[in-house]
């Protein structure tokens, strides 16, 4: 599938991680009927190894193979595509099995080798914006990536700057710098994250994400990047920054009307 190319909002959504196959068909069985007749282009989202907790006790996933079969099989029971996203270029051929999309985290952006890899897939490849990259490096993000040479679509994702210490700031000026280079998708969730703000994992600011998703969609964005749950206080990874689902439909709702001005 083509994205970004209908003027249609992508909106990739999920869980953080896959916390078990029930809270994942959960999650993604909401997200399909809430999407289903909305202008937007829905792509599951869920992480099949959280690699960069906080802790080392942290939890990170019930394995890479098991979480990627169910990745597969919740892009087969709802017919929705699947992004997750990989931390080592040897990963990267084994996701593409079954991934649509790969997304390659903010703090994996300059890794060449990894880059490189998920562009030869052929398939979409999203990138975020590291939180110390100027949204002008990357440019030469983007150009790692096609050197990959498999020819598939490219994204670039804004999720905050690093402003002191567990703290992140949003920039808007980087969406239409970096939409020079790429679409451009903003992670409403991620940019409200504390890193490490409750110690020995993250914090974060969720009454802050429809603020700083509406400013987004004003200054002008191609995707939208949203981490949601049923009940984010009882989610394994990141629930402090994750939307509730039952908040979701009335902040798309603002979403188009704000990209339709």
């Amino acid at each position: 599938m083509k994205y970004f190319e209908n003027g249609r909002l992508l909106l990739l959504a999920g869980p953080c991680v896959v916390e078990s196959r029930d809270n994942v068909f959960r999650i993604a069985e909401g997200l399909k009927k809430l999407t289903e007749n909305r202008p937007v282009d829905f792509v599951f989202k869920a992480s099949y190894d959280k690699a960069n907790r906080t802790s080392v006790t942290s939890f990170r996933g019930r394995g890479i193979e098991e979480n990627l079969a169910i990745l597969a099989d919740v892009r087969r029971e709802f017919d929705v595509p699947v992004v997750s996203d990989v931390h080592e270029s040897s990963q990267v051929a084994m996701a593409a099995e079954v991934l649509d999309f790969l997304q390659v985290p903010a703090f994996l952006c300059r890794q060449t080798d990894l880059l490189v890899a998920a562009g030869s897939t052929g398939k979409p490849v999203m990138v975020k914006k590291g939180q110390f990259a100027a949204p002008e490096d990357m440019e030469h993000v983007v150009d790692k990536v096609i050197s990959g040479g498999g020819g598939g679509q490219i994204a670039l994702c804004e999720r905050g700057t690093t402003f002191g210490y567990r703290n992140l700031v949003v920039d808007y000026r980087s969406l239409p710098i970096m939409r020079q280079f790429a679409p451009v998708v903003f992670d409403g969730t991620h940019s409200v994250q504390r890193p490490a703000g409750l110690g020995g994992k993250s914090g974060g600011d969720r009454h802050m994400i429809p603020y700083l998703v509406r400013a987004a969609a004003a200054v002008g964005i191609d995707g939208l990047f949203l981490e949601t749950h049923f009940d984010p206080d009882s989610a394994l990874s990141d629930g402090p920054n994750m939307l509730p689902l039952e908040e979701l439909p009335a902040l798309l709702d603002t979403v188009d009307t704000l990209r339709a001005v």
